[in-house]
């Protein structure tokens, strides 16, 4: 019988090191030791305050209360992101965690609206979303686990503060037994028969010897690339952000349960508000635009008084060649980087953690489950850059880097897609997309790609029934809109912060 794991040491803490730590002690119980270093000295990267609806599921995974952790991390709610000069400027649409209607004797809701459209009505699809509906009034309450509910399809995520979550993370894990040590890696030691890594050096000159590893020293990658040499695949050429300005400011007058992506010249603003401030980032190509200038570009278009001078993040988009080699993976921003366009830098981390669960090695470590998570991961990250790719490539801006983007080659499984879906409104799903029909939907719709023909299954249905059916789903959403408490409203009454309740 193959020896099993004994110890795990997980170098780096932040965002990546905790929720793997959580994760793994969540799956694991006290079968594993669970070490995790990390180095006070060394700061995080917060790009990742906002999240998909994911992010719920694996805070239950880990056994996290919601409103605490809510409270402790200065959270909002997020129904799905607002695009603005996306596209062309002056456009404004809305992705929102959640579709835009029930099946209709088989019709998907966007080709119910497509047929409607065709005949005259003007009625543009968001009136159809909930969440969509919802975000924009500012308001927000969680949805009913009944299936028979109109409040029923439509999801939620949040916004966050990363330090905060943490912080949260670290307590909670510390309480189940996770051991911390508080030091700088100075030394990766291999095995010299097996290549593996035996054990790591720090810098008080102690050893901590492991069966495994899981590197989240973010972009420095100490152990996956620094050690063990597993590469790195460039994206630039699909995505040429190369760049962020981010900084926080205070709490906006506008408390929206969305994030706000807003496209510039060279590239594009985050507005992401919290419970206590607001974050704020702006993503540029550094190809098309300077240093300077871009870090003008934020401060000129920030609505809150700033709190900290700007940061600058390099990064190169792309991924690591090998995500797990020999007895270590990588997680987090050690593993690779897609710009934050679509909140997916959390659900990366969430990923890298449970596939390892899933695909849980002995001591020998099996090829077959290595190759397996390499393959999973690297479908996921190419799903992924896809989906942020059609926002780039859907666009007649003009300045040089839309221009490049709507003229550059694109991979061929997304070219098909987009064809597919310009012919007749037909959502491809893959096996390891992260995002469901209606997300693909609003992109292409928000963004001017309108099917040249519907389903003509719809033409089964009279015109007058599905105008009728479409009419009451306008009705119903106004009036559970109308109902509903102000985003601000609900959060002061269940999960508020001090901060928070110092500055409503």
């Amino acid at each position: 019988m193959a020896e099993p794991i004994r110890k795990i040491i997980i170098a780096g803490g932040g965002t990546a090191g905790w929720m793997s730590a959580a994760a793994l002690k969540a799956g694991l119980g006290n079968t594993v030791d669970i070490l995790l270093i990390e180095s006070e000295d060394i700061g995080i990267i917060g790009v990742g305050e906002a999240t998909i609806p994911t992010m719920r599921v694996f805070n239950e995974h880990i056994g996290v209360n919601e409103a605490e952790f809510i409270r402790a991390t200065e959270a909002t709610f997020k129904l799905g992101i607002e695009f603005r000069n996306w596209g062309h400027v002056g456009n404004r649409y809305f992705h929102p965690f959640g579709d835009y209607g029930a099946m209709h004797e088989g019709l998907a809701a966007h080709q119910i609206w497509r047929k409607l459209n065709a005949a005259g009505d003007d009625t543009p699809l968001e009136a159809y979303s909930l969440a969509t509906q919802m975000a924009y009034a500012g308001k927000f309450f969680p949805p009913n686990p009944d299936p028979r509910s109109p409040m029923h399809d439509y999801s939620y995520a949040f916004h966050f503060d990363a330090s905060l979550y943490a912080k949260f993370l670290r307590a909670h894990c510390e309480a189940r037994g996770v051991r911390r040590r508080n030091a700088k890696i100075s030394g990766v030691n291999l095995n010299s028969e097996t290549g593996h890594i035996d054990s790591l050096t720090l810098d008080d000159d102690s050893v901590e010897a492991a069966d495994f590893f899981i590197d989240c020293t973010g972009f420095r990658a100490l152990l996956i690339c620094g050690a063990l040499k597993a590469g790195y695949t460039d994206w630039s050429d699909y995505l040429p952000v190369d760049r962020a300005w981010a900084m926080p400011t205070g709490k906006s007058v506008e408390f929206s349960p969305y994030t706000r992506s807003t496209a510039h010249a060279a590239g594009w603003q985050w507005r992401i508000p919290l419970q206590h401030r607001t974050g704020n980032g702006h993503v540029y190509s550094s190809r098309f635009m300077d240093d300077e200038t871009a870090r003008t570009v934020l401060l000129d278009n920030l609505d809150a008084t700033p709190l900290k001078d700007p940061m600058l993040i390099r990064f190169t988009t792309g991924h690591r060649n090998r995500f797990w080699e020999k007895n270590c993976i990588c997680v987090g921003l050690s593993s690779g980087f897609l710009e934050p366009l679509e909140s997916t830098s959390i659900n990366f981390i969430q990923l890298g953690i449970i596939r390892l669960l899933e695909l849980f090695p002995s001591k020998e470590i099996d090829p077959f489950l290595r190759d397996e998570y390499n393959a999973r991961t690297l479908d996921a990250y190419e799903k992924v850059r896809d989906f942020i790719v059609l926002h780039y490539r859907l666009n007649s801006r003009d300045e040089p880097l839309w221009r490049y983007c709507a003229d550059m080659p694109i991979p061929e499984d997304l070219a098909y897609k987009m064809e597919l879906y310009r012919r007749r409104g037909e959502v491809i799903l893959r096996k390891y997309d992260h995002f469901a029909e209606p997300s693909w939907v609003s992109i292409y719709n928000g963004q001017g790609m309108i099917a040249d023909a519907y389903d003509p299954l719809a033409d089964r249905v009279p015109t007058d029934t599905l105008r009728e059916l479409m009419q009451k789903r306008r009705e119903t959403i106004g009036q559970i809109v109308a109902q509903l408490p102000r985003h601000a409203e609900f959060i002061a009454k269940h999960c508020p912060s001090e901060n928070f309740m110092k500055t409503a």
